[in-house]
């Protein structure tokens, strides 16, 4: 069993399935040419497959590293060994860092599905801002696991 587990639910996988939804129903009842009902379908299947890829964010104990994954189906994870965790920081993110998962220039990677609290990690010379609604649970459990002398607070 893990030693930490956190699971955060977003609302974004909400949009993803009503355009899902309008796609569909525009393949089945708008009259149209071929092949734009089979590409309605496919866009329709695109957002309910990113619809059911951001529905939670789990951040898990891996044993030599801590797992992050995006779900409930498992399309984006990563993961960081805590041999690499430097520091570890509640901090919060921005417009610019937004949801999902991305690099920012000058602000480093970024796993977040909803709202801004976040925890910085810092790997060496990467950054990384995992986004949770558990950002003190996350870095007591760091500071034990990664042996962290002192975790700051922006």
């Amino acid at each position: 069993m893990p030693e930490y587990e956190h699971t955060q639910r977003g609302y974004w996988h909400f949009a993803f399935l009503l355009l899902a939804a309008v796609g569909w129903s525009m393949a089945l009842l708008v009259p149209m040419p071929p092949p734009l009902p089979a590409f309605a379908a496919a866009l329709a299947a695109l957002f309910a497959l990113l619809g059911l890829s951001f529905m939670n964010l789990t951040i898990r104990d891996g044993g030599d590293r801590l797992s992050i994954r995006f779900g409930p189906i498992p399309l984006l994870r990563g993961s960081v060994r805590y041999d690499q965790i430097t520091d570890a920081a509640e901090d919060r993110t921005n417009w610019l860092d937004g949801w999902g998962i991305h690099w920012v220039p000058g602000r480093g990677m970024t796993y977040n599905l909803w709202g801004f609290r976040c925890v910085r990690l810092q790997t060496g010379k990467r950054t990384i801002r995992l986004g949770t609604d558990d950002p003190e649970g996350l870095i007591a459990f760091l500071r034990r696991k990664c042996r962290l002398e002192e975790v700051t607070a922006l």
